[in-house]
């Protein structure tokens, strides 16, 4: 019998937007640290995020989302959002939102996150859970 066909059994890919690539491997490369896979130009840069492959596809115009489009599950928020603090991240601070100096919010349900943008303004985040 053969078996049946689940995506829950497959690698997932991530997808992000940029109308400025040499800006956008500056970003994900140099400023967040995820290894450059190639560049599979006009379509896209291909970045390792531990294991899962994010394709940082070109647009001609970035149409940026309300909501977190990507996010990283980190084991300490304060360290990472310390150190990307100082690689030039800035997190960005939400009305109506008690966030720390850092920018961390703490859920009611116990998670910690903050976000920031990317240059095309795509919203990104980090989180502790």
């Amino acid at each position: 019998m053969a078996k049946q066909f689940r995506l829950s059994d497959q690698r997932i890919i991530g997808f992000v937007a940029t109308s400025d690539p040499g800006r956008a491997k500056k970003f994900y490369r140099d400023t967040l640290g995820l290894p450059l896979v190639s560049e599979e130009m006009p379509f896209a840069l291909v970045f390792d995020a531990h294991g899962t492959m994010l394709r940082v596809t070109m647009v001609e115009k970035v149409v940026s989302a309300s909501y977190t489009v990507l996010g990283w599950q980190v084991p300490n928020i304060v360290a990472a959002a310390t150190a990307l603090s100082q690689a030039g991240v800035r997190f960005e601070g939400y009305s109506g939102m008690q966030q720390d100096e850092l920018g961390i919010w703490s859920s009611p349900g116990g998670a910690s996150v903050a976000w920031f943008k990317d240059p095309d303004g795509n919203t990104l985040s980090i989180s502790q859970h």
